[in-house]
């Protein structure tokens, strides 16, 4: 029957696939709209459940990639390509930054770039355990060290770690770009069995709803934008139109393909972010923020060894279960599609390459971001006339991008341009996704009917839109929770991804043996050398004053080194005693000792 209906709607995917993803969807959002309080009490106990026993397996998980991928990637294993031997980057380091950025948190970094300080500088997360004043210059402080750590190092991490193993998996042992590849050294050629449709279709609706809170913070952060501008209000109507316009510019992208689609919105986005952050700098508290950009530099480098494996252990306060644990379930129960994303862009480049890119330059880039941001939050409430704070709190944080460009000259026209940005993020997130989507479907990559790459888009789009403005805040509240339950599994996959290509790259590149070196002669000082000439024959054989080594035990392919010639004093002990030389420099290149 699904053979059936896979021809019918003339698809080339697999059916199972296919249509299981779709069905467990659909089903969950008609649940959801006979019964939201149900499902809604359903998800929340099981993320109730995650928060309260989990917490310290995904603190302690998270670094532990972190650890992993540091260690691979500074290993001799850094110097295999995601690819055949010697192929070279498809994308230039501009584009695939860019692209990073559109797969990744583009979205997340402009609707959090106020919030998030602003929210920690107010309610500092460790306020009874440190005895942190709000609204202090220690709560800025620590404002900005729990935000970089939650948008550094760490959330790079979680996509960092699949997408390394999904590029090694897909471009160097050449499998279908399917989750399933991973366990490929596990199961073999099983993977193409149930238990590897069961690994696929759950991460396809995993992945369905990761992306799905993007979209709806998002929506959320659009609309917060144009009701300060436009005065638009909080109908309905106005959340499917914003969601409608994005996703059919998502779907025109994706049906365009990488190249032409989204590769050019991207690099398109970046350098306008780019822009917006440089007219924020010149025409704010320039020399405030710059400062503050170095100093919290070095406030999240000391407060990153601590923070990685702080689990509010004795203060118990609850805070992390809203903020990183929330953060961390969320952003891997999405990250299966960012990183075969990042794969698909980061073929060419070499383990060491990725690793460095991944988590090196979107890390700087988020701490020149919210450096700036959060200063100019700072100098508002500690210097200015203040409020800021308040009305985010007040508001909701969908807001304070906006109240913060309220501050400064042609709020109106930043403003705008911000509105932009956020859409622009939220069309190449929807775009970039569906095609991976489409991928994990397919088991290869491109020569899709566009039809059905534009499913996917157009799929999350509308259920979006059911979710955010059928049920309302409930809506979005259960999209939520059902992404930290779904991203359970994903952070256990974690540790397989870590096992299985240690194990892939073990056998591909081989165990490396004791290394072969020159075996050199001593040497002894010429005063020694000449006491040691008294005693019993034989003492000074392997003994040279010059520094010299055996002839013959040099490596394969290591440099020539010149033998030396050896003082009277050796030469002299060597004839009176008959002992050959075991190495006569007179003769190219030495000789062996002669019998």
């Amino acid at each position: 029957m699904l053979l059936r209906l896979h021809d019918f709607f003339r698809l080339r995917t697999s059916p199972i696939l296919f249509f299981g993803s779709a069905a467990i969807v659909i089903a969950f959002v008609i649940l959801t709209l006979l019964m939201p309080t149900g499902m809604g009490e359903f998800f929340g106990t099981g993320s109730g459940w995650i928060y309260d026993n989990l917490g310290w397996f995904y603190i302690s998980g998270v670094t532990i990639f972190l650890i992993f991928l540091i260690f691979v990637a500074s290993g001799r294993f850094g110097r295999i390509r995601l690819g055949s031997d010697g192929e070279e980057p498809e994308h230039s380091n501009m584009a695939w930054f860019g692209m990073l950025f559109a797969a990744g948190i583009g979205t997340i970094l402009m609707f959090w770039a106020v919030a998030e300080p602003a929210n920690h500088f107010a309610n500092p997360p460790r306020e009874g355990q440190m005895a942190v004043e709000p609204r202090s210059t220690e709560a800025a402080n620590e404002a900005m060290g729990f935000t970089l750590y939650h948008f550094g190092l760490h959330t790079w991490t979680i996509f960092a770690l699949p997408g390394l193993a999904f590029a090694y998996f897909i471009y160097k042992r050449n499998l279908p770009p399917r989750v399933s590849s991973i366990f490929q050294p596990m199961l073999g050629d099983k993977i193409h069995g149930p238990i590897g449709k069961f690994i696929d279709i759950l991460a396809i609706v995993g992945t369905i709803f990761g992306v799905a809170v993007s979209i709806g913070l998002g929506t959320l952060q659009i609309h917060a934008g144009l009701a300060r501008l436009l005065g638009v209000s909080d109908a309905a109507w106005n959340f499917i139109m914003i969601i409608a316009v994005v996703t059919v510019i998502a779907t025109i992208s994706a049906v365009l393909g990488v190249d032409k689609g989204i590769k050019r919105l991207s690099n398109f986005n970046i350098w306008t972010a780019i822009g917006l952050l440089l007219f924020v700098l010149i025409t704010g508290p320039t020399v405030f923020m710059l400062r503050g950009m170095i100093e919290w530099t070095g406030v999240y480098a000391s407060m990153l060894p601590e923070l990685a494996f702080w689990n509010d252990t004795l203060a118990d306060t609850g805070w992390q279960n809203g903020w990183t644990i929330f953060y961390w379930a969320w952003t891997v129960a999405w990250a299966p599609f960012v990183g075969i994303f990042i794969a698909r862009i980061s073929r060419g480049r070499s383990v060491r390459q990725f690793v460095a890119g991944v988590l090196g330059l979107p890390t700087l880039f988020t701490i020149i971001w919210f450096g700036i941001w959060g200063a100019g939050t700072f100098d508002i409430e500690l210097n200015g006339d203040g409020g800021l704070v308040d009305t985010v709190l007040d508001d909701g944080v969908e807001g304070a991008l906006f109240a913060f460009l309220a501050e400064f000259p042609l709020a109106t026209l930043t403003s705008s341009i911000a509105i932009m940005l956020v859409g622009i993020f939220f069309i190449t997130s929807m775009d970039s996704c569906s095609l991976v989507l489409d991928d994990m479907c397919n088991g290869y990559e491109g020569n899709s009917p566009l039809h059905q790459r534009a499913f996917w888009t157009i799929a999350i789009g509308t259920i979006a839109a059911i979710l955010l403005t059928a049920t309302g805040e409930g809506g979005l509240a259960a999209l939520q929770n059902v992404a930290l339950v779904l991203g359970l599994p994903f952070f256990v996959l974690g540790y397989f991804m870590m096992f299985n290509l240690s194990r892939a790259m073990r056998e591909d590149a081989g165990e490396l043996g004791f290394l072969s070196t020159r075996r050199w002669l001593r040497t002894l000082p010429p005063e020694e050398y000449e006491r040691r000439m008294e005693e019993p024959h034989g003492a000074l054989t392997e003994a040279v004053v010059a520094p010299d080594y055996h002839e013959g035990t040099q490596p394969e392919n290591a440099p020539d080194v010149d033998h030396v010639e050896q003082p009277p004093i050796v030469e002299e002990y060597r004839i009176r005693t008959g002992d050959v030389p075991v190495v006569d420099p007179s003769q190219p290149g030495g000789s062996y000792p002669r019998n």
